[in-house]
Formats: C-alpha cells, structure tokens, sequence
C-alpha cells in the first residue's frame, strides 16, 4: 500500500483549514484587544469643570436623580449656590429617604448635649465633657438648618461679619458688649476684634505679644487658645501664619464656637476638666489663657501640666487677666488683694515645678517658657518632690485618657543644650521637612523616603480633587476635614490654598501620626468616628474621607458615621470619599437617601484601581420654626 506524500490535497486542506481557524482566532483577538483598550480610554474621561459645575437642580424637593455607579461622566454635579426650601423628598423611585429631625435639633451636639450633661458631677465641670447617646439614643434623621440659612461670607471677610440666620444668639452681644466680642448689625454679626483682656482689639493686643517673644520669623507656627471665646485671638494670628486651635465648653455662651467655625476659624468643643486634650503631647508652640476662668493653681496644678504635657519643647504659656496685674484690676475683678496675690504666687510656684522658666511680665500681659529638654529638670526632683516626672511615656495617648499630676516626660538628650525630640525648621520649611519624630524612628515602618513619597503622592491626588472639583480648585472652601490624615500630606498639598484642615486621626488607627502632623506645622485631634465629633452643625465646607468606612464598617453601623457627616457639614458642602469599590457603592446607597447627589469617579490612576472615589454634594434645604420632625 503507498504512503501518501507531502503534496497529497488532504493534507493541503488541513494546513489550510487550520490557517484560517488561527487567522480568525487572531483577528477577533486582536478587535477585542481594541474595543477593550478604548472603552478603558473612554472610561478614564475626566468631564470638564464646566459640565461638573451644571445645575443641580432648581428645587430640593424634587427626586434626587438616580446615579450610575459604573461611569465617571454620566451625571453632571453641582458646586454653585442655590438657596432654595425643600421637604419630604425621596429618593429610588418613590421610597422614603431620611427624614428630617425636629427643628429642636437645628444646633444639636450629641456628645455635648446639655439635657444629657445633667446627669453627670459637675465637680471640676466634668458633665461639660464628652458624653456620647447610647445607640439607641442615637437619631436617625437628618439635622435641619435654621430658615433663612445662607452661605458663610468668604475668607477673609468672614473673620468679621456672620449672618444672623445661621447662629441666631444675641446672648453674647448682650453679655459681652462692652468688651467688643460681637455686634449685630441688622441681619448681620461683626466681630470687632475684641475680648476681655483686649479692648483695643485683639490685632493691637498680639502686636503687645509680639514684643515680647518672637510671633513673626516662623519659629512659632502652632498655637492653642484655652477658653477661646469667639476665637478673635486666633483669628487675627492668621495674619502672623499661626495655626491656632481654640476651644471652649458648650456652656451659657452657647454658640462661641460655632461662631468662630461660622467665621472660618479653627475652633472645637472642649474644656479642661478631668480628661486629657485630645492632642499629642509636644503639639504647640503657644498656648493662651486670657481670662479663662482656669483655676490653674488647684487640684494640685493638674491643668498646667496638662498644658505642659501639649506644649513643645521650647514653647511659651501667655497668662492675661486674673490674677495678673492684680494690683491694677483687683477693684474690677471684685476680689481681694490676698487672694488674687495667692493665686499668683500658686502659679508662679507651680510654674518653677514644672521647670518653666519666666520669661516676662509686663503690663497684664505674662509669659513663661518650657525647658527644651528635661536634664536639669530631673535633678531638681530632688528639691521639688512634686510633680513628679510620670513613669508612663505614652504621654501621646489623649483619647478618653485621665489627665495625670505628673509631668510628661520629654525623649532623652544627651547635652543641656539639645531640643529633647529634635529641632524644628521655620515655617515654611517646616511643612515638607522630614518631622523628628520620623527621623527619631517613633513611626515604626515610616521613613524620611516614604515620607517624602507620601507628600508627593498627595500632592498628586489633590491636584486630580481640583480637577473633579471645581469650588476646591477656585479656593471657594474654608473649614476642611480630612478624617483619616496620616501623616497630613492632604493637608500640606493644600497648605498654600486660603483654607485650613482639621487633620484627624483615628484614635484605634495602625499608627498615632497626630505628632507628626504637629511637626509640620499644621494641626488636628484625635477622634472616634463611632461617635459625634466634638463641633456644631454646619461647621465644614469640605470633608475628606480616605479608607475610613473601610476601617469602620466591621466597627459600628456606617449610616450613623454619614449622619453625622451630614450634621457637621454645610448646605452645599462636598465630601470626598476614597475607598475600595464595594464600600464606595455601599456609602453611595445610603448617601443617595439624604438629600445628597454623588457621583462615582475612577482612581486617578485609571480604572483598572480598585479604588474608586466617590465625590457627594449635599443639598441646600432648611427646616421651618413650626414643623414637626422624626428621631
């Protein structure tokens, strides 16, 4: 039998077949190739400020609009100001969104709460602390602006005029009118400058400052204002490029704070009673009483070594009011020459303790300053037996953490003339140098190169923010929140922009970066999202979440976190989450039933990310005086 040779047309009819199956493959191969890499380009397309910035919507009681998770450009966001009145609105196709609360509710703090804070001792002020709702105290309804709300006055006309709608109290204006806090003049606020150790204006009264210890060469950067009143003191340091944290108790005052948020000032709920500041120890530069009403001398000096805890290395206290100059206002105070040259001298002899040194009185100003290392401080245990210097080093550790009546210790030197914990550059410099506490090592794992890499990269993804973002690229935000900062790179990227950031830190994060965010000279707390944060209503333009619902979802109900996101942001402000895809789709379910538009965007790396960020505008809408309301 023959054997077919290699010519035979069978064998030139599979070759063939096989050829034309291979080409075929080939060729659909290839188009997929094609269709996948332009739909991927498609998908990448950024849309124009112009479409991003299209209207909302002319009323707020309309459906809100049904968005694609699956595209970046299917639905157009606004940023501009519309101010109109809407209620009962719904959202997927007819189904109940959440409600509004009662107009009760319109200034609500729920850890600050004064019907709750009855319930506590008020030895030492303590019911003014924090005190959180138990979960089924929590409210499940959106908090309501006052009628007539409108968009806070820019920066830096907002450092002097407030509208009256948005913090309706007069009790200041009355209480403190003498001493130029605050005027109303017809539907507005002014803030003149004013408080109660500087009539003159609190312009002139820090030039007085200034000739004492040097507030212009950047060498101070970081300041806190204890019992802040309306933060003018910190207000008018901006001038100077010092970042100042005020605080002061919800208490007969009522709206101090929100009127220094309202006027575009860093400010947050808090006092001095038994727990520590939420900050980390070494944060400030300065820190200021001016008649705080402080009892510093008492209960064995525990409130100046709590500031002697925050104060850096170096850093200066400023005492005004009683008791200094007490020979010249002891009429006025309507106390005794005694007892106001008793309060004195308790504090100066706790000051002498603590190893501060006196740098100056002068007039009703005085000013002392923190040893920048603890070398003699140590010896002189042996003379004063109290305080005594803790053995606990955590002095970083300020969440619901007891203040202590001994001092914090500073890191280990090894010359009377080094700064304990390194020294800091200048401002600016000091923003994008490398913080001691990283060149230190305390960051386990974070170098002075990925530190650097890190400040790159955020300033990268604010860049692409501005893109998607149009008011943050025109510089229309004030009060910002980053919720989760790290090592604060979001906010240094935008540290030329006329706005400040509230640069918060988990309190159970993998890292406590608080101290490094205070080395570069910007500021920030630590906080809990599985509770209210410690300001008013309406307080930020702008709020930045990054992987904090990924962090949070195991943790507490996330509904609650945005809640309380809707609480503390402004009608018309922007929050701007970061996150994996399957969390980013669940915050946009439950964001879509409260009166906010959002929209889905890719990673500025491209859509092949997992993550995804999600940009959401809430919605301008005001309560009525006489509506009833759900909780």
């Amino acid at each position: 039998m023959g054997k077919e040779y290699n010519g035979s047309p069978k064998l030139h009819q599979v070759a063939e077949s096989k050829r034309t199956k291979l080409t075929w493959v080939l060729g659909v191969s290839g188009l997929c190739t094609v269709f996948y890499l332009l739909g991927a380009w498609q998908n990448t397309y950024i849309p124009p400020l112009k479409q991003i910035n299209t209207k909302l919507g002319a009323a707020c009681n309309s459906a809100a609009p049904k968005v694609s998770s699956s595209s970046s450009s299917s639905v157009s966001l606004d940023f501009e100001s519309h101010h109109s009145v809407g209620s009962n609105e719904t959202v997927n196709g007819g189904s109940l969104a959440f409600k509004p609360c009662d107009m009760k509710y319109s200034e609500y703090t729920p850890c600050q709460d004064p019907v709750r804070a009855r319930k506590f001792q008020r030895e030492r002020l303590m019911y003014r602390e924090r005190h959180c709702p138990e979960k089924n105290e929590l409210l499940q309804c959106l908090i309501p602006a006052p009628a007539g709300y409108k968009n806070p006055f820019p920066w830096p006309r907002s450092r002097e005029y407030a509208w009256f709608a948005n913090v309706p109290h007069r009790e200041l204006t009355i209480e403190k009118a003498v001493q130029n806090w605050i005027q109303v003049e017809g539907d507005k606020f002014r803030f003149p400058g004013g408080g109660t150790m500087f009539p003159r204006g609190a312009d002139a009264y820090i030039d007085d400052i200034s000739k004492l210890i040097p507030l212009t060469d950047g060498s101070i950067r970081t300041a806190i204002d204890t019992g802040c009143g309306v933060a003018s003191w910190g207000a008018y340091l901006l001038n100077r490029n010092i970042l100042t944290m005020s605080f002061a108790p919800r208490d007969s005052h009522e709206a101090q704070v929100q009127f220094a948020l309202e006027r575009g000032v860093p400010a947050m709920i808090g006092i001095m009673a038994s727990e520590r500041l939420p900050y980390p120890s070494r944060a400030f530069d300065m820190a200021h009483c001016s008649r705080c009403l402080i009892p510093w001398k008492d209960y064995e000096g525990i409130y100046l070594i709590e500031v002697d805890r925050v104060l850096r290395p170096g850093g200066y206290w400023i005492l005004s009011g009683p008791p200094i100059n007490w020979q010249k206002h002891y009429r006025g105070w309507e106390r005794s020459q005694e007892d106001l040259k008793g309060e004195q001298d308790g504090i100066e002899d706790l000051a002498k303790r603590l190893c501060w040194k006196k740098v100056v009185q002068k007039g009703d100003l005085a000013i002392w300053q923190k040893p920048t290392n603890h070398i003699n401080c140590v010896k002189s245990r042996r003379v004063y037996k109290v305080p005594h210097i803790c053995k606990d080093d955590n002095s970083d550790a300020a969440w619901y953490k007891k203040m202590e009546t001994c001092i914090s210790p500073l890191p280990e030197v090894n010359n009377i003339q080094d700064v304990a914990g390194g020294p800091f550059e200048k401002w600016p410099q000091r923003l994008t140098a490398v913080p001691p506490r990283i060149i230190s090592g305390s960051l386990p794992g974070v170098t002075a190169e990925k530190f650097k890499e890190d400040t790159q990269l955020w300033n990268d993804r604010v860049s692409y923010y501005k893109k998607l973002n149009g008011r943050l690229a025109q510089g229309r935000y004030r009060n910002i929140m980053d919720m989760n900062a790290g090592l604060g790179g979001f906010s240094a990227a935008l540290a030329n922009d006329p706005i400040w950031v509230m640069n918060v830190v988990p309190s159970d994060a993998k890292q406590n970066t608080l101290g490094v965010i205070y080395e570069r000279g910007l500021i920030g707390t630590y906080h809990d999202w599985c509770e209210a944060f410690s300001t008013y209503p309406r307080t930020y333009d702008m709020i930045h979440s990054s992987g904090v619902f990924s962090m949070y979802q195991d943790r507490c109900d996330i509904s609650y976190i945005l809640l309380e996101l809707d609480r503390i942001l402004r009608p018309e402000g922007t929050v701007i989450f970061r996150d994996v895809v399957d969390v980013i789709v669940k915050v946009k379910s439950i964001t879509d039933g409260m009166r906010w538009e959002s929209q889905i965007m890719d990673h500025e790396s491209g859509p092949f990310n997992q993550e995804k960020i999600l940009v959401a505008v809430k919605n301008y809408w005001t309560g009525k005086a006489e509506e009833g309301g759900s909780s």
